[in-house]
């Protein structure tokens, strides 16, 4: 069964509502086993949605459109699904009943628009609304089918969990399941990582089901991230093959992989300590607070994590972390300004940043260098020379994610 989504708006097209639902939609197909191949924007154009529709019937087994089903003139999604049916649309009064009714549990009066959401292509069914005015649409068109389903989040949510994906699981004939695991990478090119993961590609050939597929997407200043998807008859299955495959990856990528699926850097850094018990305080210069602000968006953070000095003048780090006359960029201010910080906060391991994010140069350095001091217990602290891309924004955001992940380095040495 292939299932192809196409989201209704023009709005979508403009960029002015960011289109979540393709995104759901998606999401929900794939825990249900079934292939979604094509996900397309239509704005609201009869003409176009028209088009649109009968391209994906033709690519397609099943296609749900979200959006267009409200009242008012430019809710075409009706229209454009009965012209492809070639049906006219019929008003049913029922379903008209019910909407008003609706209005009336609101005090309200029902305005004359909405009476075309009652209109329904010949031959089709309504799925009935339960949360708002619109009911959805179940079209057949020869062997295939089209659903339209509203555009509001939380009514399309209900109304495809319902009705469309109960219908999809019964029109597909057989029960399957598709899974992914997301391998969050740091420190490595997309490139550099196809060449890595190239035997694993090779060896995996055209997966069929119970064969996972790999996937590589660029997450900016997040890493690359390394996508398993396999399609296995039942969830067990699915989590053996993506098991197996994901320890076949980390034997090729090693500590590149810092974390799966939702983990984040900070998040991992935060387990790591957790795990000894320590506490964790910042000095912070060249990032001014930013390796502190992603710290603190975990949940329970305050478990491992004091502070964090935001010594930006050269004063500060001297007369709060004790950094020694000379220059502040360099690997032994980094060192200090994490003693420094360890010292003042009173905690166990002590990170610090400091550089040069530009435009200008900075004591005989170019704007991307950047030092990252680490001090642990039980060990000489340490500056830590990195040189990174971009302009003075993307070097302070890399800088703070590489700062954690220096950090995640030094605690995975400890283990």
């Amino acid at each position: 069964m292939r299932t192809e989504i196409l989201a209704v708006g023009t709005e979508l097209l403009l960029g002015q509502i960011v289109d979540t639902n393709s995104s759901y939609i998606g999401e929900q197909l794939a825990a249900s086993g079934i292939d979604c191949h094509f996900q397309t924007r239509v704005g609201d154009n009869l003409g176009r949605i028209v088009l649109a529709l009968r391209t994906a019937l033709a690519r397609s087994d099943a296609v749900i459109v979200c959006g267009g089903l409200g009242p008012t003139q430019d809710d075409i999604t009706r229209e454009a699904i009965a012209e492809v049916m070639n049906v006219p649309l019929h008003r049913d009064a029922e379903v008209l009943d019910q909407i008003r009714a609706m209005f009336v549990s609101r005090q309200r009066e029902m305005p004359a628009n909405n009476g075309r959401q009652a209109d329904l292509p010949e031959g089709a069914t309504f799925i009935r609304q339960r949360i708002g005015t619109a009911p959805g649409l179940i079209c057949p068109v020869g062997q295939k089918v089209v659903y339209a389903v509203p555009g509001v989040p939380y009514e399309m949510h209900e109304m495809l969990e319902r009705a469309v994906l109960p219908d999809l699981r019964l029109r597909a004939g057989e029960v399957a399941v598709i899974a992914s695991r997301t391998l969050r990478t740091w420190g490595l090119s997309e490139s550099g990582l196809a060449e890595m993961l190239s035997p694993r590609i090779e060896a995996l050939g055209d997966a069929g089901t119970g064969v996972p597929t790999i996937a590589f997407l660029a997450s900016g200043i997040e890493g690359i991230k390394v996508r398993l998807t396999v399609k296995a008859a039942d969830l067990e299955s699915a989590s053996a093959a993506l098991d197996a495959e994901a320890a076949e990856i980390r034997s090729l990528l090693g500590r590149s992989i810092f974390g799966v699926d939702d983990a984040t850097m900070e998040s991992v850094v935060g387990e790591l300590l957790l795990d000894r018990g320590w506490r964790l305080g910042l000095a912070e210069s060249l990032t001014g607070g930013l390796v502190a602000s992603r710290i603190v968006s975990i949940p329970g953070a305050s478990e491992w994590f004091s502070g964090s000095i935001v010594s930006y003048a050269s004063a500060v780090k001297r007369s709060l972390l004790g950094v020694p006359e000379g220059p502040v960029v360099s690997d032994v201010a980094a060192a200090a300004m994490a003693s420094g910080a360890r010292t003042a906060l009173e905690t166990d391991v002590g990170l610090s940043t400091t550089g040069v994010a530009g435009p200008t140069s900075q004591d005989d350095h170019e704007p991307g260098t950047v030092f990252i001091g680490v001090a642990l217990p039980g060990r000489e602290a340490e500056g830590i020379r990195l040189r990174l891309p971009g302009d003075r924004d993307r070097i302070r955001q890399l800088a703070t994610i590489s700062a954690l992940d220096v950090l995640r380095q030094r605690l995975l040495d400890l283990a």
